[in-house]
């Protein structure tokens, strides 16, 4: 494989690292702020400075049909055609960020995965990363024969589970500013913020939240608790649809900041809430993905598979 350009690009930062069949380049890596650019060509055009590559894999923030992606959560439409005459890449291959996430799975450092759950993984079976960021996703890996088949999903905009009376009454609050209620309004960085505003009608930033929870104050507790509820019910919903018993994989900057809390809050007990279920939800081993380039080791994963 000749040199490639491989792309993480998410709702506010992108990153960019040249690879070769080898792996990642070393010391190629950077990343952008997405506000200073009009688009994903331009910012690609300014990593690269006039050096060619001869393909292009990118994962966006973003559903992916023929060829192109509209970004969720900021205006950038993303051309596979545009970026190859930008670039003058002879193939450039979209697909979604989680689905790179993914992809990288058997190809990151044990170190990069920190355990949050024990449980008793199925060597076979699929595996799930959910994505807790700007946004929120899933992607599931399947093993088949000596590949990985992972489809593309957009759940984050599935609707909220029915739960508890004080959990409903805020997603119904919800309702009256996002209709179809999706999970990722409560269970991401933004929806953090906007759960907890529902709460107690006071703006806080996600950092401050889980700051006031570490100190004891009651209305960020409070908040977190429902914040872990939700997502405990959520991603075993999302489990168990998938049987993913070869693992849960939580990647993005708010699955980090919550990871040492995940306990504490009862995530797992509200996962394994599933009546007949709950004894495979116990056994699938919950972890934490704390690699930031995964998704470009999941890139060039994909990218090898199409190339060789």
């Amino acid at each position: 494989m000749a040199e490639v350009l491989l792309a993480d690009v998410g709702a506010s930062h992108t990153r960019l690292a040249r690879a070769t069949g080898q792996g990642l380049c070393p010391g190629t890596a950077r990343r952008y702020a997405n506000a200073d650019f009009a688009g994903l060509a331009p910012l690609m055009v300014a990593y690269l400075d006039g050096t060619p590559v001869d393909a292009v894999c990118a994962g966006v923030a973003g559903p992916v049909r023929a060829g192109t992606a509209q970004l969720t959560n900021l205006n950038w439409f993303i051309d596979a055609a545009e970026i190859a005459r930008a670039t003058g890449a002879q193939a450039v291959h979209l697909l979604n960020d989680l689905q790179a996430q993914a992809h990288a799975l058997d190809d990151l450092p044990p170190a990069s995965i920190v355990p949050l759950v024990a449980g008793l993984p199925d060597p076979d079976g699929p595996r799930m990363v959910m994505g807790l960021g700007t946004g929120s996703n899933i992607a599931v890996a399947h093993r088949v024969g000596e590949r990985l088949f992972v489809p593309p999903a957009e759940a984050g905009h599935s609707g909220l589970p029915h739960m508890g009376a004080a959990e409903n009454d805020l997603i119904a609050a919800l309702g009256r500013e996002v209709a179809h209620k999706p999970y990722e309004a409560f269970l991401s960085g933004p929806g953090l913020s906007r759960l907890h505003r529902l709460r107690t009608g006071q703006e806080q930033v996600p950092d401050r939240i889980i700051a006031g929870y570490e100190t004891g104050a009651e209305d960020a507790r409070q908040t977190l608790e429902m914040f872990g509820h939700i997502l405990g019910t959520v991603m075993g919903d999302l489990a168990l649809t998938h049987m993913s018993t070869g693992g849960v994989y939580l990647i993005g900057g708010l699955a980090r900041a919550i990871a040492p809390h995940f306990n504490d809050l009862e995530c797992h007990r509200h996962f394994c809430s599933k009546g007949p279920y709950s004894q495979i939800m116990r056994d699938m081993p919950i972890s934490l993905v704390t690699d930031d380039h995964a998704a470009l080791v999941g890139c060039l994963h994909h990218l090898r598979g199409i190339l060789k």
